[in-house]
């Protein structure tokens, strides 16, 4: 028996893109083929993630398989989360509103700053000698 998807969405954050896809189902979760406690072993970001879940009382009723790239463990775990919020719009337009106010529909548009030549890092500059 195959699983029907019912909603897709892409999240990003800093470098790390994510594709989420969300079944009906109960609750398991499979990142890149692992579940998510091998993923994120640090409770923090398994919280980050299940935010929008928890937010729309959703928690359990959904399978969630996400394919990430790019990026660190917090740009990754932002970038799904923003996934799975834009999915359960997609299956719920009565959801945007808490999951807008809560801030997790929206891309995080920080960046790293690129480093300038004649200093060490972006804003950083070599340590000053009077002789």
């Amino acid at each position: 028996m195959v699983a029907e998807q019912l909603a897709a969405a892409t999240g990003g954050r800093k470098e790390a893109v994510c594709r989420a896809r969300l079944m009906e189902g109960t609750g398991r979760w499979s990142i890149n083929g692992r579940p998510i406690e091998d993923y994120f072993p640090s409770a923090t970001h398994r919280m980050v993630v299940s935010e929008p879940l928890r937010i729309t009382s959703t928690e359990g009723r959904y399978d969630i398989f996400a394919k990430i790239e790019g990026g660190g463990v917090t740009g990754q775990s932002g970038a799904l989360r923003h996934a799975i919020a834009r999915a359960l719009v997609d299956l719920d337009p009565g959801l945007r509103p808490a999951l807008k106010s809560a801030g997790f529909l929206t891309r995080d548009a920080r960046e790293k700053e690129r480093r300038k030549y004649g200093l060490k890092k972006a804003r950083k500059a070599p340590q000053y000698s009077k002789r």
